[in-house]
Parts: structure tokens; sequence; C-alpha cells
């Protein structure tokens, strides 16, 4: 069993880090949430995150014995077996934990990394629309892979379900528009719903 070490989350509003930001309430284990700012890299005390995280970039997750993780998957899948009981992630070494991954991955690589030129201003126009085109065609799949499901791996909450309400909340801020994917918008409804991601929008200053 994980040893349930206290842990310290970096995180910048609304960025990557809101999952695994998400998936510490819904586990209900005690953590330090500090915030370091994709734009400033600088902490409140005025530390530069470089000297914490060389790659200066979220969500970065420390425990109190040094160790740390920096890929956001793989946070949120530590962070869920540390409470199997809450069935945020379905056990090591079953097929369902693959299909897990396999969502993790999917949402990283199709969905993530394509948002991602959308906010930088200097993308040339050509890589925006490309962009934009390969979103709605892998968000319609996904739209598809929802229909008749409470979230994606079927009835139960899981850590992919915190990860996929982070980055398609990113369509209103580049002009993305869900509408045309109904089982999605009703599942993102059913996402916020949940006291732990209303806690972490909150303690992230992006609801009131």
């Amino acid at each position: 069993m994980l040893q349930k070490d206290l842990m310290k989350l970096y995180y910048s509003p609304g960025a990557c880090s809101l999952s695994p930001h998400i998936a510490l309430y819904e586990a209900g284990l005690p953590f330090e949430a500090v915030a370091a700012p994709t734009k400033t890299h600088q902490l409140p005390d005025g530390t530069d995150f470089y000297t914490i995280n060389p790659l200066g970039y979220v969500p970065y997750l420390t425990l109190d014995d040094g160790r740390s993780l920096h890929e956001g998957p793989a946070i949120v899948q530590y962070i869920a077996d540390l409470v199997p009981d809450k069935n945020l992630a379905p056990a090591n070494g079953t097929f369902e934990r693959y299909k897990l991954q396999e969502w993790l991955t999917f949402i990283g690589t199709e969905l993530h990394k394509t948002f991602s030129p959308l906010f930088v201003p200097t993308t040339h126009p050509d890589t925006k629309v490309a962009a934009m085109k390969l979103l709605q065609s892998r968000l319609k799949w996904v739209d598809s892979e929802l229909n008749g499901k409470q979230y994606l791996m079927g009835d139960t909450f899981t850590v992919a379900d915190g990860y996929l309400f982070v980055v398609t909340n990113w369509g209103q801020y580049v002009g993305v528009d869900l509408a045309p994917y109904p089982q999605l918008v009703a599942y993102r409804a059913r996402v916020a719903a949940r006291p732990a991601v209303n806690a972490a929008m909150k303690a992230e200053g992006l609801i009131k």
C-alpha cells in the first residue's frame, strides 16, 4: 500500500493542474495547494518556481520525503491509488485500469495538446484552423462515447473525468463551441455539480 505522505500541489489557476486539484478533493486527502502562475513562474512568497521544478510547468506534486511527480496523468493515478476505497481508478493490473490509462492518454495527446496552440497569440492562423478542425472531430467522438454513460468509465467517476472536464473547460477561452456535443455538455454539467470539483474551482478562484 502506498504511504499517504503530506502532499504539496503546485498549480496555475484553470490550467491542467486543476485536474489533480480535483482529484485531491475527491480523495479527501490533506494537501497544500501553492499557486505557481504559468505567466510569472513566481510563487506567492516570491520564490522562482524553476528552483523547485526545473521544467517550470504545472502540475507538480511533492511529498514530504522529497519525492515528486510532474505529469498530470501520473499524479492523478498516484492520488487515486492512495484511496482505493474511493474508486477514483480501477485496480492496477485490471483491464479497466488500462482503459483508464487509455482515456488519460487520449485526453492528454488528442485534446490537451491540440488546445495548446489556440492559447498562443503567435500561432499561425492556418495552424489554429487545423487544430480547431482536429478538436471538433475528437470532441464529436468523445460525445458518441458518452452516449448512455454517466462518466467515461460508466457509472463511476474517475480521475479521467476530472481531466476531461478541465481540458474541455478551455473551449470558452479559445472559441471552441461545445453546443454541437449534447452528451458532452450534459456530462460536463454532472461533473461540475460534484462537490469536489466545485471546491477545487473555488480554491483556484475560477468560481465564487
